[in-house]
């Protein structure tokens, strides 16, 4: 460790005023600078450089603790080893006497009243002058021999006494061989300047005036410390946080060198070892300070500290802390380690009282809540009768804010402090919202208070509707159908808002959760009374359930306008219970109208939103919501990227019944990329029984049926099936359009050789109302196609390939472009089986689909090595003919893009896109993008 750094000028002054000591000019010289400044090193290193040239030393140093013992630095002074023999009796013999004197002088002048000795506004006494003439006579005979330095440290904790010898002996310096240092910067400033005044005013005295290092040296200081490669990682950051601070540097190269496994400078506890030398007073001003904030005025910290300290005091004390390099330049604490090092320096208890006693200051002066709130979660205790509403307020403006950690916190406390039945009922519920949107599974302790507290009517009918879907989520059916028998008891018939809110839960639940809502619907409303909404019911509920009625009754496709409106507003309804179920079911509204490209633009838009306000359940749900948009895009590593994210940001248990959504995406996606070991370990995820009465449940046993199909396991895909469609049938749900199971059960019954069967069950899919919808009638065309008879497969399979190009399906292009292929091979027209395979393999590698890439690979082989190149070639006017621009919209065409998605890509628009491709058409000799020779793909490699 460097004795000194960036200290030589002071050194050199100190040097110059020995040699004029040494010639008989006794000097004073003042060492001023602020708390660990480097006083007491300097004055360490001089003194032995004085010592080198036969000077004698003579030190003593000044504790607050010893403040109010008379004569005490002057006696420490006369005792001093060293002194040249015969000298150093005669000083201790003059010491004791003058020691004595003050003493008694002091207690008398404290029984009379009057000021005593040691009082700096009254005269000292004739003894006390006698005492401090005869040592001051004495010291500078024993200088007239031997020349000595004198050092007293900490000048501003020395008793008046041993001040008043001081100034004494600084007025006979003049003509000694004595040079006399002092070090100051504890002192209070009123009497620091006094003090100073008094000392300085003799043409013989000088300051000398120490500032924190540079950065520059503070970097060679953490250097020579720590070494150049340690320091050369670690030093910056020691210097960033100490400030040019000698002593809290010294103090962090300390730490680091006993914790060098720890990365971050424990700058905590060496701060702490800096402020308890400055005195009791100055830490805590700083640890007020860290209690009510950076930006507390100094009034505000002298409140809470009571009579102890003033608002002048505590600005001296910031002003010396930050030019002592402790705090910034602003007053503050360096980094929020600091903060937490000085509370917790504190005592509990005395924590905890000087928290309450900030929020009791924070009320008095009118504070927002949030900032009293933080004093009373910080001090885990609301006493006052105003601390219930104030926590609840901050949890309500911390809800607004979406920082939710603080919400929890402020509710707990409201909830534990809240002396009513009634209220603590409304706290554990609002706590219970704010904790599912972090974890469903820890607000899930309170399910069972709550379903109480709605038994004694404690909570009203919002409340416990919610209380219903928390219950559900986490398979609890039996207690949500008792609440809900509860509420129809209870529900009034002249309060049609009440039956209105009723008749919406029923309606969510028929959809989400049929298997427990068979014949417990409510009768309906009058039409004049039917969109009547309770005052205290979210109105979220009655959009959630307008959704789910269009989703059970199949027609989805007529309730777009209302599901786009919903998700459009959904960020203004972040903080209602039924936001996010609306949302979702506006989602899946837009996937069973055929929208799944705007669904995924919703739901992408949705998870962005979330996860920027940090809200994990929203975040995992809108993650699972994208995973299925994208599915039905044909884009499974997508799927399985943004399910495996669902299911992190909850953990499977937390996300209840409800797992299967996310879980049964995972297990389609993986199962179509090929990662069939990785999807059947996800089956064995123990789910429960209540699952399956929930839509939650049909999600996941349709995705192990197409698991099982994938992996060739028809018989067990058919039974899941056909699983799926008794469930179906028996909820009342069969014509909604769920799932596709008929689709699927066809499927598996063509795998096992029974087209008969396969047969009805397409054109039973056929004859449905959705039937028409794209991707719903593309994969029914492709089953039946392979179904039927030869002669019919290629105009099926035809009209389904625009079916699928339109819902944007990519893994269903794929079936349907290589079964055409299969049907122009067998026809002989190996040219267009090429083209259409090799659109099949490029969607196929471009999505991700190994197991049918692998099978077109396959495929290819039998078609021979001559491909589509070879036939262009030998045809006039072939794709030579083209200008760059055409090559380039006719590859993205080959390559299966849309006109709008190649408009996109190229930055052109949809009717450029469209002149292009007809000029294409006219030059190869072909009427649609299907002729187009396949090999234009190259050009898209050429040209871009």
């Amino acid at each position: 460790m460097p004795s000194l750094l960036e200290r030589d000028a002071h050194i050199d002054r100190l040097d110059h005023l020995l040699a004029e000591c040494l010639g008989r000019a006794g000097r004073v010289a003042l060492v001023d600078g602020p708390l660990g400044s480097g006083k007491s090193e300097l004055l360490r290193v001089f003194a032995a450089r004085a010592a080198e040239r036969g000077v004698l030393v003579v030190g003593a140093g000044c504790s607050a603790q010893e403040r109010d013992l008379p004569f005490g630095i002057a006696d420490r002074i006369a005792r001093s080893p060293g002194w040249p023999a015969g000298h150093a009796e005669r000083l201790a013999a003059l010491a004791e006497p003058a020691l004595l004197a003050d003493q008694a002088e002091h207690a008398g002048a404290s029984l009379n009243g009057a000021g005593a000795v040691g009082d700096p506004a009254g005269p000292p006494s004739p003894a006390l002058l006698r005492a401090c003439r005869d040592l001051t006579t004495a010291l500078l005979a024993a200088a007239a021999d031997t020349p000595v330095l004198l050092c007293v440290e900490d000048i501003g904790h020395a008793d008046e006494a041993s001040l008043h010898f001081l100034r004494h002996l600084v007025r006979h310096l003049p003509q000694s061989r004595v040079l006399l240092v002092l070090t100051d910067g504890s002192t209070p400033w009123p009497a620091r300047r006094r003090l100073h005044a008094e000392l300085l005013r003799h043409p013989h005295a000088h300051r000398l005036a120490l500032a924190p290092l540079s950065r520059a040296g503070a970097l060679r200081l953490v250097t020579e410390g720590l070494g150049e490669e340690d320091a050369r990682h670690r030093g910056p950051g020691l210097v960033d946080v100490a400030g040019g601070n000698p002593l809290l540097l010294h103090a962090l190269v300390d730490e680091h060198l006993d914790r060098a496994d720890d990365p971050e400078p424990r700058y905590g506890p060496a701060l702490l070892s800096c402020l308890h030398r400055a005195g009791p007073g100055v830490l805590r001003v700083v640890q007020a300070q860290a209690v009510l904030g950076e930006e507390a005025p100094a009034e505000d910290v002298a409140r809470l500290l009571g009579e102890r300290e003033s608002a002048d005091a505590v600005a001296r004390i910031r002003a010396t802390l930050t030019a002592a390099g402790l705090l910034d330049d602003e007053g503050r604490l360096r980094t929020e380690a600091a903060r937490a090092a000085v509370l917790e320096d504190l005592a509990p208890h005395e924590r905890t009282e000087l928290r309450l006693r900030a929020a009791q200051l924070a009320h008095e002066t009118g504070s927002p809540a949030a900032e009293v709130a933080r004093h009373l979660v910080e001090a885990g205790r609301a006493p006052a009768p105003w601390a219930v509403a104030a926590l609840t307020e901050a949890a309500e403006h911390a809800l607004l804010d979406h920082r939710l950690p603080t919400a929890v916190a402020c509710l707990r406390l409201a909830h534990k402090e809240a002396a009513e039945e009634n209220d603590r009922a409304v706290l554990r519920h609002r706590l219970a919202q704010a904790e599912w949107q972090l974890n469903p599974s820890v607000a899930a302790r309170h399910l069972a208070p709550l379903t109480a507290a709605v038994r004694a009517g404690h909570l009203g009918l919002a409340e416990a509707l919610v209380l219903v879907r928390y219950l559900l989520w986490h398979g609890r059916s039996e207690e949500a159908l008792a609440v809900l028998d509860l509420l129809r008891a209870r529900t009034r018939p002249a309060s049609p808002a009440e039956t209105g809110a009723l008749r919406d839960i029923e309606t969510w639940l028929a959809h989400t959760h049929p298997g427990l809502a068979r014949g417990r619907r409510v009768p309906a409303l009058p039409a004049d009374l039917r969109h009547a909404v309770a005052p205290d019911v979210d109105p979220q509920l009655r959009a959630a359930a307008a959704l789910a009625g269009a989703l059970t009754r199949g027609r989805a496709a007529e309730a777009v306008d209302r599901a786009v409106q919903v998700l459009h507003d959904a960020h203004l309804h972040g903080r209602t219970p039924w936001a996010e179920e609306a949302a979702l079911l506006a989602l899946r509204v837009l996937l069973e109208a055929g929208r799944a490209d705007t669904a995924a633009v919703w739901s992408q838009r949705l998870l962005g939103t979330a996860a920027r306000r940090e809200v994990p359940t929203a975040t995992a749900l809108y993650s699972a919501a994208h995973a299925e948009a994208a599915l039905r895009l044909g884009e499974p590593t997508t799927a399985a990227e943004h399910s495996r994210a669902a299911l992190t940001h909850l953990s499977p248990t937390a996300w209840g019944i409800a797992v299967g959504l996310p879980l049964g995406t995972l297990i389609v996606a993986e199962s179509r990329t090929g990662e069939h070991r990785s999807a059947a370990k996800h089956l064995t995820h123990a789910v429960g029984e209540a699952m399956f009465q929930s839509l939650y449940g049909l999600h996941y046993l349709f995705a192990r049926g197409e698991h099982y199909l994938a992996t060739r396991h028809g018989h067990a895909a058919l039974a899941d099936f056909l699983s799926c469609g008794e469930l179906l049938r028996t909820w009342g749900l069969d014509g909604a359009g769920v799932v596709p199971w008929r689709t699927q059960a066809a499927d598996a019954w063509l795998r096992l050789d029974n087209r008969d069967r396969a047969w009805r069950l397409i054109h039973e899919q056929l004859s449905r109302a959705d039937a028409d919808l794209p991707h719903n009638r593309g994969p029914a065309l492709r089953l039946l196609a392979a179904a039927g008879p030869a002669g019919r497969r290629g105009p099926l399979l035809t009209e389904a390939v625009d079916l699928t190009e339109a819902s944007g399906d990519r893994y269903e292009q794929v079936r349907v472009l290589t079964d055409l292929s299969r049907v122009h091979q067998a026809a002989g027209n190996k040219r267009r089986a090429r083209l259409l395979l090799r659109q099949a393999l490029h969607l196929a590698t471009m999505c991700a689909l190994k197991p049918l890439a692998q099978e077109l690979l396959s495929v290819s082989a039998d078609l021979g090595e001559s491909g589509p190149a070879d036939d262009e070639a030998r045809e006039p006017g072939g794709a030579g003919t083209l200008t760059e621009s055409e090559r380039r919209v006719a590859s993205l065409a080959v390559l299966g893009y849309t006109n709008r998605e190649i408009a996109g890509r190229l930055y052109v628009t949809a009717s450029t896109v469209e002149q292009h491709l007809t000029r294409v058409y006219r030059k190869l000799g072909v009427r649609r993008r299907k002729d187009l020779p396949a090999d234009l793909r190259a050009g898209l490699r050429k040209t871009g």
